[in-house]
Formats: C-alpha cells, structure tokens, sequence
C-alpha cells in the first residue's frame, strides 16, 4: 500500500528529520576527521613533523572517502538490485537513500506488472476479441477470442490490420471510425454464415482497440423476422385487395340500408389502413434490406417541394391549418426521388395530423453552406422529452388512441429515419408541450447539388 500525501505540517517534520539524519552521518565523518587529526597532530608533536603528520591525516580521510565512493559506485553499476555495502558517514546515507527508493520503485514496478497480468487475465477470459493496433495500424496484441471469430493467428503478429480484415466496409470503417460510432456487422474471416460487431476506438494518438462479438445468433433473429414482415406483408396484399373491391361493390349499391352501408363504410376506412400497414411494412423492409435503388439522381427541389406543398393543401382540406412554405436556398439533393419524397411526405402529413385544428405548418427547404435542411414546423400537442429518443422506433406511439383515431400506422417515422440513413442524413426532433414541434432532416455537403 501507499502512503498518502502528507499534509504541510507532516512535511515540515519530514524534512527535519532528514535533515537531522544528514547531518547525523556527517558528524561521523567528522568525528573520524576529527580522531585522525588529533592522532597525527600528537604523532606531528612527538616526531616534530606536526604539519606533515596532519597532512598525512587528511590523505588518509580523502582515500577513505574515495573508497566508499568507488563502492557506492560499484554497487550503482554492477549490483543495483543486491544489498549495499555497508558504508558510515554522507556516503553510507547517500546508498541508503538509493536503496530505500529503489525498493519503493520495484514495489511500484511489482504492483504495476501484477495489475497488467490481472488486466490481460480479464482480457483472455472475454468472449469478445480485444485486439490492440499500434499508430502503424500494425497488430500488437490480442486474446484468444480474436483467433477465433477474426482468424488472426501468432504469425500475425507485427502484421498490419488491414491486411488481416479487408473487406471494403471495414477499411472504410477504420479510416473514418467517427461516422459510425456503434461499429459495423461483418462477415467473418473463415466462416460465412458468423457474422461479427466490429468496434473501434481511438486511444495514445493514433493507436486503436478493437472490440468483436459474435452477432450470427442475432443476425439471424433480424433476417428471420425481416422475411417473415416481408412475407406476411406481400401474402396480405392480394386478400386485401379483393376484401376493399368487394366492400365497394356493395358500398355502391342504391337499395342498400343505412346501418350496413355505415358498416360497409366502417369496413372499408378499417381496409384502407390495413392497405397503407402493408405498404409502409413492405416499403420499410425494401429499405431495411438494402434494396438496390439508385441514390445518386438530382432532386430539384424546389420543384418537389412545391409538389409537396401543393399535396400538402390538399390533405389540409379537412384540418384548415395555415399552411407556410420557405425556400432560402438554391441547391438541390442528390438521392432518391421517390424515397426522400416519401420521407418528406411523411413529416408533413404527420404535423397536419396531430396539429388541433386551426393551427399553423411551415414547411422550410434551406443551407448553411455545409448542410442542408428540409424542416417541418407545426403549432401542435408537441412531445414529452421522454419519448424523443424513441419516435423513430417502429410501431412506437407517443398517443396511442390519436394515432389510430388520425389512421397512422406507426410506421411513418422509421421509414424517415431509414431514408434518412441511406442518404447519409439524420433527423433532428425540437419539441416543447403545448407549443409544437420541429423535424429537420439534416444532410451533409456530400449530397448537395449547386450548391452556391
């Protein structure tokens, strides 16, 4: 255990007390001066060669401190870790304090090694593979987990990483770590069917730790449920589809009573929103999957949001809200037109929907110069901060009996937000109770177009 630092008035007492003991040691030099000096000056006084008997004493003392000295030395050089010679006087207290604080140096060294062998027995027993990659991204370390999901074996050691793992995704990966702060999903090295979380982080400059797990168990829970969505959905389509045709066919008959007409009414609001479920699930699996739609076409957009604006004033016919559009900037988006209209179409039928009547909805299309915003702002309910971090989550409903008075599917938001993703944007959320909400999709410079 450590001493803890001593409070000014312990040091005061420290310091006399090595003060002290200095001082001690050099009185027995001078003592043995002293003995020496009386010695020959009463030898000098006998003989009658006074002055050359104090001069041999002080040759005697001086050869007497050079060999502790060469002593002091030689232990020094040669025998550091062994114990020190036995030495009175300013050297003997000169070793003893270098021996005192190489103790307490190999004590520090002793706990510091057993605290890294604990370190490195904790970092063997995990799961997860640690690997440690030095500023030449050049592998240092590793534990035995990392042998077995990431296949690096003892001869890679000093090897460089990306030589290891070169799947395109992961040296993108490691040269921009910050654009995917959770890591990325990787096949594994030698087996097809694991599947791996990748994570990294940057520690001593440019040095990196790797983290991996195994998700395969995982990956394949995702796969599973996405084809089943994806199934059930299209299986629905068809018996939805002769259900809604059936229901107008008697919807439209003349003789028909009023109590099953409002049934068949009834019926036929219930199909409909069983229709746009099904659409919004198959739309959002198709983004989820990955879905190979071209994300590179130029979007000129004050075209699609006076577009949006126009379908806009439409949907707002049964609602009257006043209705705002802004456009402050010249540049256009490069993506899908059939996408990002969608997710756009998304925020503002949703703001028109759960604004009271009456209220007001500006729709804003802008640039800063190195981002771009589409936003929606509407005078409404606003959100409880609570459920902020949760509105893109599928089927999450902050009112649920609104939601299905309003028709929604619950599905709006997480369509947004996987558009968003695909184009390299995100959505930022402002709300306050009572007083409205803001959605701004955010995009990077990257998928700008003109801009000026």
């Amino acid at each position: 255990m450590y001493e803890p630092y001593p409070v000014p008035e312990q040091v005061r007492e420290q310091k006399l007390s090595r003060y002290s003991s200095l001082w001690t040691f050099a009185k027995q030099d001078l003592r043995l001066l002293l003995f020496f000096l009386i010695i020959a000056g009463l030898v000098g006084l006998g003989l009658g060669y006074f002055w050359s008997c104090i001069f041999i004493a002080f040759v005697v003392f001086f050869t007497l401190q050079l060999r502790s000295l060469y002593l002091v030395n030689d232990w020094i050089a040669n025998k550091p870790y062994d114990v020190p010679p036995n030495l009175n006087g300013i050297w003997g207290a000169l070793l003893f304090n270098v021996y005192r604080a190489q103790r307490q140096e190999r004590i520090v060294q002793a706990e510091m090694v057993g605290l890294i062998d604990r370190a490195q027995s904790s970092l063997v027993a995990l799961a997860e593979a640690v690997v440690l990659i030095d500023d030449q991204h050049q592998i240092e370390w590793w534990n035995p987990a990392a042998e077995r999901l990431l296949g690096i074996s003892p001869l890679d050691r000093g090897r460089n990483l990306l030589t290891i793992l070169r799947q395109p995704t992961f040296i993108e990966y490691f040269n921009n770590i910050d654009q995917a702060p959770d890591g990325i999903k990787l096949h594994s090295n030698f087996d097809d069917d694991r599947y791996v979380q990748v994570k990294l982080t940057r520690f001593g400059g440019e040095s990196r730790l790797l983290v991996a797990y195994d998700v395969t168990r995982m990956h394949n829970l995702e796969q599973m449920r996405k084809d089943f969505v994806d199934n059930i959905s299209h299986e629905l389509r068809t018996p939805l589809t002769v259900l809604s045709g059936y229901i107008e066919t008697f919807t439209d008959q003349e003789d028909i009573s009023p109590r099953w007409k409002r049934a068949f009414d009834q019926m036929q609001s219930q199909t409909k929103r069983m229709n746009a479920l099904v659409n919004d699930l198959l739309l959002l699996s198709n983004l989820e999957n990955n879905k190979k739609i071209a994300k590179n076409q130029i979007i000129e957009m004050p075209s699609l949001m006076n577009q949006l604006f126009d379908d806009a004033q439409a949907y707002n016919a049964d609602y009257g809200h006043t209705l705002n559009l802004h456009i402050d900037s010249h540049c256009d988006l490069i993506g899908s037109d059939m996408e990002i209209a969608s997710a756009f179409s998304n925020l503002i039928t949703n703001a028109i929907k759960y604004t009271p009547k009456g209220g007001t909805i500006t729709i804003g299309w802008h640039d800063d110069g190195e981002h771009a915003y589409f936003s929606v702002q509407d005078t409404g309910i606003g959100i409880n901060p609570k459920h902020l971090p949760r509105l893109t989550e599928r089927f999450y409903r902050v009112d649920s009996d609104r939601s299905r008075q309003t028709g929604g599917t619950g599905l709006g938001l997480a369509i947004v937000k996987h558009v968003l993703m695909q184009h390299g944007a995100y959505l930022d959320v402002q709300s306050k109770e009572n007083e409205g909400s803001t959605f701004t999709a955010v995009f990077p410079k990257e998928r700008l177009y003109n801009m000026t």
